[in-house]
């Protein structure tokens, strides 16, 4: 059962202007074996990150790094967690993740998908689409 999606769309340029203004944001963002990628890559990496935060519905206290990107024999995009994302995701059932990333154009996405079994429902009804009736 699809548990959650993501999208993310980062600009490349601008994401390279932030990184090189903010010489820790590298450290902050991404484990060892990501930092050496090229700048393209790491935007990619980003928005796959900001795309799992979405699909797991953007909890708080999530830490970048808990959450990385592998490639697999064949070149496949495999999204690793630990720690406080890895918590999260096994909160809410998640056993598998699927995701893509591509960059061209200046642009960098990601589109990710959590599957998995829900065991318990998210506290103060952020499960809940926001209605007209539940705004009024």
């Amino acid at each position: 059962m699809i548990i959650g999606t993501g999208i993310d769309v980062v600009d490349i340029e601008r994401f390279a202007l932030q990184l090189e203004r903010t010489p820790r944001l590298r450290e902050r963002l991404f484990v060892p074996a990501e930092r050496v990628l090229p700048v393209q890559s790491l935007a990619a990496r980003f928005a796959a990150k900001e795309a799992a935060a979405k699909a797991l519905k953007a909890p708080p206290g999530m830490i970048w790094q808990h959450c990385w990107i592998e490639k697999t024999q064949w070149g496949a995009p495999v999204l690793c967690m630990e720690g406080t994302v890895a918590a999260e995701a096994a909160k809410q059932g998640i056993d598998r993740w699927h995701l893509s990333m591509s960059h061209d154009g200046g642009m960098a996405m990601a589109y990710v998908v959590a599957e998995g079994f829900p065991v318990e429902t998210l506290p103060d009804g952020q499960d809940e689409p926001i209605t007209e009736a539940s705004t009024a």
